[in-house]
């Protein structure tokens, strides 16, 4: 049975902490202190104009509170997840806004991500948003550590009308954000290396038989009954199924996540990155790539599914005791923390001769 890396849980970088709801802007401080003062002056006095005017006053401030809980009212709002986010490097994360209102529109929205009820440095701002309409926009992030984070929800806020009290409303959504670690191409030597033919096993080339190894674009020339048609009619483009012959070439990247070996932070987190870069350009090149660590392995497989798993569990990969697993077949690449990766000599994948125990 195969086991998984141990995980790991972080926090996101946050923000300053969530103002209280209601607490007024500078501007609605000093709004806030003149309409003391002229109610002030008007009980003082006793003149009906200043009675007027602070009436006034007081009517714009719940007017304000008034119409920005109104916008607030009847939001649904979800994220748009990206399709892989790697440390060091910008993605966009979509925000989708739906007013549910049948008749009001919302103006001047803003939305935070949350993660333990604080906000991230970046957001989303939703100028008008009409009833029964769904909006979607992105804010731009970079992650600067590998791992899997956990987001609370969303906080929505709005100024609207006077500026004077912002409104603001926390909307629980848990998601996790799997940060897989940055690539570092292979080496071109380590490349070279690689068997350029089939050893036995299976194959990455495409095949009308065999087993199921993915979807991709169709491309001229690709025969039109290979088309996946559901999955193309939910994405909005043609996808071909793919399948695997009887032929493969097989590896395997060893990475020594010892604790002794791991004393270097900065010289581990390479090595996983390298790891990383080597497992994905296999897995385009068409071979059969298994990870190997201390404490679980990534059995060998073809495809886009295959590099995923394995940059999952590289995402939340930590040094551990114990023995590394055996690779069964192939060649093998070996990624030591500070050294560089080294090719091994392939195994064959045999059984023991007759008379040989």
């Amino acid at each position: 049975m195969t086991t998984k890396p141990p995980q790991r849980t972080q926090r996101l970088p946050a923000g300053p902490p969530n103002k209280r709801h209601g607490t007024p802007t500078r501007e609605g401080w000093w709004f806030l202190a003149a309409t003391l003062l002229v109610g002030a002056a008007a009980i003082d006095a006793g003149i009906n104009l200043y009675f007027l005017t602070f009436g006034m006053m007081l009517c714009l401030l719940a007017a304000g509170i008034a119409l920005s809980e109104l916008g607030l009212a009847g939001l649904r709002v979800r994220r748009v997840l990206p399709p892989a986010i790697h440390a060091g490097t910008p993605y966009l994360m979509g925000i989708a806004l739906e007013n549910r209102k049948r008749r009001l529109p919302s103006f001047s929205i803003e939305v935070e991500d949350l993660i333990d009820g604080r906000p991230i440095e970046k957001r989303c701002y939703f100028l008008k948003l009409p009833a029964g309409r769904l909006q979607e926009t992105a804010y731009r992030n970079t992650m600067a550590r590998r791992g899997c984070y956990r987001l609370s929800g969303f906080r929505l806020a709005t100024k609207f009308p006077f500026g004077l009290v912002p409104r603001a409303r926390i909307v629980a959504d848990a998601d996790e954000l799997c940060v897989y670690p940055a690539l570092i191409r292979a080496p071109d030597s380590l490349l070279r290396g690689l068997p350029a033919h089939p050893a036995p096993g299976r194959s990455f080339a495409p095949s009308r038989q065999g087993e199921f190894r993915g979807l991709r674009a169709f491309r001229p020339g690709d025969d039109p009954r290979d088309i996946h048609w559901r999955s193309s009619a939910r994405r909005g483009l043609p996808l071909l199924r793919e399948k695997e012959d009887e032929q493969t070439r097989g590896v395997t990247v060893i990475l020594d996540n010892d604790p002794d070996a791991a004393a270097d932070p900065a010289a581990f987190e390479r090595a996983v990155s390298e790891a990383a870069g080597i497992c994905v350009e296999l897995v385009q090149r068409g071979f059969s790539v298994g990870l190997a660590v201390r404490g679980g392995e990534v059995r060998s497989a073809v495809g886009g599914a295959q590099a995923e798993r394995i940059l999952r569990a590289l995402a939340v990969i930590a040094p551990a005791a114990g023995p590394l697993p055996a690779a069964r077949s192939g060649t093998i690449v070996r990624i030591r923390p500070g050294a560089a990766p080294a090719l091994e000599a392939p195994l064959a994948a045999t059984t023991p001769a007759r008379g040989q125990a």
